[in-house]
């Protein structure tokens, strides 16, 4: 194995392009090596905000391959002596070939003529100077822009490209930009070129140079030297793994400062002191047992700040900014949330759907529904207030200034109105989850009101006739709908999916382009689809989640029990064998037409030994089906195998008899209906089945 180090040197990148870059480098190059049959003993990227890094090791020659060599047929390569003739003979100069070295080969098309020849690899450095050009030029950004005349799009411009094989030069050129053997350290620290022989002197010589270039390696520098700016003070950063993140791919050599700010601004909520550091500056707030500090983190690429102009300029900064928050805070509280209620028919929420006054009263009066099916009497109250004031703070000057805050703001400004906590905590977390990573609302109420506007906006835009399909999602309502189904899953909610639908179709009017019938099952399936994705991430076998969501996605909390009860009971003997009956079932009806039946004209006694037994467990589970019980209704139906196999054993079904066969088809109808109500069990694949 030899080392390969490739360095794309570029001016300062958005940390969500370093990653996004050095994803797209590694999988390139793992897909074109294997494509290529080359193999590597481990393939690393590194990243900084002015460089894209891949090490790896490298075998040194493709692998050598086979190749056959297929000629005349056999009937034209012998003549009926078995002797060559001399088609055969001219083959084998053409390409050669001893004539002991043929032998006849057999192939799709018959026996032939040819043989194996052992094809040597190509050089690896031959196949990244093919490579590397098209994989650099095919990286793409969240944002991509142009330099000079250059044609190339990329995230910021290219100024080298280090390529090393072996400490041999690879040859290649993207836009212009030639590969070279040298780099440079820091842009403003040390911005000298060196050329490095290695891995390993490349390291050196970068972090000699004030370049730290594994990301891990700077996130540790951080963490310590926070540790190290609050240990005086006691004090913690207020959690942040998005800004610890962003500053980890920020800088090249990271330097972390302690800040402070006058404690008259200590007034303001942590949330908006927090937000006010974090969207202007990148800097960390401070707290003591959860209260903030007059203190700051900020970071710079650099070794030192010696004469404290770093901070003092962000200091500086801060305190203006903090002084615009406190001014809104003040401004904002003059007018209550009730006075500005008013105000939401002045803001559109889509221009067919209405304005955020018609979503307020849409949300009011879902959320009273859900209120109402959940046996929630005494919240519902609390539950309609938070709903009609949840969008208000849309108009208050704090998130104008600090969209981010939406939601939050509203909650701490009820709360300073002095509203109940159910009700401004509710408020104060309904936009969350906003990811599958990000926690439900810490309440009840919370979690109900984040559900209402979710689905508010999900009926309203597939009613609109918006396709979700493929990478197409412009109103992200597939996080919205994984947010519904991870609330009614954690929180363990009963109800109807298909009726509240309806219900927040109704509460549109005649604003949607959709039939309601048509967009009711639009929805589902959009849910069905969402239910697949979360229960394959939680680990479930495919072919459970497709047989637990066959009845329907109507009660989303039962979909999961009924995917659990089938996880449970996958590897036993008697479920895998009634699976299998089950499928035998539905493979006998195929599409005949639905029979009625009649129990009094069964003549033998299995079918009526299965009927008994098939009332006495329909009668025993349907209890356990609207529970949600379904493991238990599983293991009941178990009990079925036996009078099944003996009614397939012993009653032939297609007799001759059209009202006999009949009956017999309605018997296992009535099975088929009770099969399917558990789960759609032809989705199970059994192992060594035959599909």
């Amino acid at each position: 194995m030899k080392e390969f180090l490739l360095e794309i040197y570029t001016e300062e990148m958005p940390a969500a392009h370093i990653k996004a870059g050095l994803a797209q480098l590694e999988e390139g190059l793992k897909r074109e090596l294997t494509a290529r049959e080359v193999e590597w003993a481990e393939l690393r990227t590194y990243g900084t905000n002015r460089r894209l890094v891949v090490f790896a090791q490298l075998a040194p020659a493709q692998r050598e391959r086979e190749e056959l060599i297929i000629g005349p047929p056999r009937k034209v390569a012998f003549d009926e002596q078995g002797k060559p003739t001399p088609t055969l003979l001219g083959f084998a100069r053409a390409k050669n070939i001893p004539l002991k070295e043929l032998e006849v080969v057999q192939t799709p098309k018959g026996e032939y003529v040819g043989t194996s020849k052992k094809i040597k690899g190509s050089p690896t450095h031959q196949i990244l100077e093919e490579i590397l050009p098209i994989l650099i030029t095919s990286l793409s950004f969240p944002k991509m822009m142009r330099w000079g005349n250059n044609r190339l799009r990329f995230s910021r411009p290219i100024h080298h490209i280090l390529c090393l094989y072996g400490g041999r030069l690879i040859k290649f050129q993207v836009s212009g930009v030639a590969s070279a053997k040298f780099t440079c350290g820091h842009k403003i620290q040390a911005p000298q070129k060196f050329s490095p022989k290695d891995w390993d002197e490349y390291r050196r010589q970068l972090r000699q140079q004030a370049v730290v270039v594994d990301p891990g390696e700077r996130r540790k520098m951080i963490e310590k030297q926070m540790t190290t700016r609050l240990s005086s003070l006691e004090a913690e950063v207020y959690p942040d793994e998005e800004l610890l993140e962003k500053w980890v791919y920020d800088v090249e050599y990271p330097y972390v400062f302690l800040g402070k700010f006058p404690e008259k601004y200590l007034k303001l909520p942590l949330d908006v002191l927090s937000t006010a550091m974090k969207e202007g500056q990148s800097l960390f707030a401070v707290v003591k047992k959860r209260k903030q500090l007059p203190y700051f983190l900020g970071l710079a690429d650099t070794r030192s700040d010696r004469r404290g102009l770093i901070k003092a300029g962000n200091e500086r900064v801060l305190q203006a900014r903090l002084e615009d928050a406190l001014f809104f805070w003040n401004q904002d509280l003059k007018t209550s949330l009730e006075e500005r209620k008013r105000d939401l028919s002045r803001i559109i929420f889509q221009e067919t759907l209405g304005t955020y006054e018609d979503k307020a009263k849409r949300l009011a009066s879902i959320i009273s529904y859900l209120a109402k099916k959940l046996e929630l009497t005494q919240e519902k109250k609390d539950l309609v207030l938070a709903a009609e004031l949840a969008k208000v703070d849309l108009l208050t000057e704090m998130v104008r200034e600090f969209p981010s805050l939406q939601g939050k703001i509203g909650g701490l400004y009820a709360r300073q109105e002095g509203y109940p906590w159910p009700v401004w905590k509710a408020i104060y977390e309904h936009y969350l989850p906003q990811s599958w990573e990000d926690p439900l609302p810490s309440t009840l109420n919370g979690c109900l009101l984040s559900l209402t506007d979710k689905i508010d906006s999900i009926v309203g835009v597939i009613g609109l006739g918006v396709d979700i399909s493929g990478s197409k999602d412009p109103f992200g309502l597939r996080r919205e709908a994984q947010g519904v189904c991870k609330i009614i899953l954690d929180r363990k909610l009963n109800f109807s999916l298909r009726r509240l639908v309806k219900k927040v179709i109704k509460t549109y009017e005649n604003r949607l382009t959709l039939a309601p019938e048509v967009l009711e099952e639009k929805c589902l399936d959009f849910f069905r689809n969402r239910l697949e994705y979360i229960f394959s991430r939680q680990g479930y076998r495919y072919d459970l989640i497709k047989a637990a969501l066959g009845p329907g996605v109507d009660n989303v909390y039962y979909s999961w029990r009924r995917v659990a009860a089938l996880d449970n009971l996958k590897e036993t003997t008697r479920f895998i064998q009634l699976t299998l009956l089950a499928k035998r079932v539905k493979n006998i009806l195929g599409d005949i037409p639905e029979y009625r039946l009649n129990p009094d004209i069964f003549l033998a006694k299995e079918e009526k030994e299965l009927y008994s037994s098939f009332l006495i467990i329909k009668e025993n589970i349907s209890p356990l089906l609207r529970k949600g019980d379904f493991l238990r209704a599983y293991r009941m139906v178990l009990s079925l195998q036996s009078p099944i196999n003996n009614f397939f054993d012993r009653v032939l079904v297609m007799v001759e008899d059209k009202r006999i066969r009949r009956n017999r088809l309605a018997l296992l109808q009535q099975l088929k209906a009770l099969f399917e109500d558990l789960a759609d069990f032809s989705q199970i694949v059994i192992e060594g089945e035959k599909r």
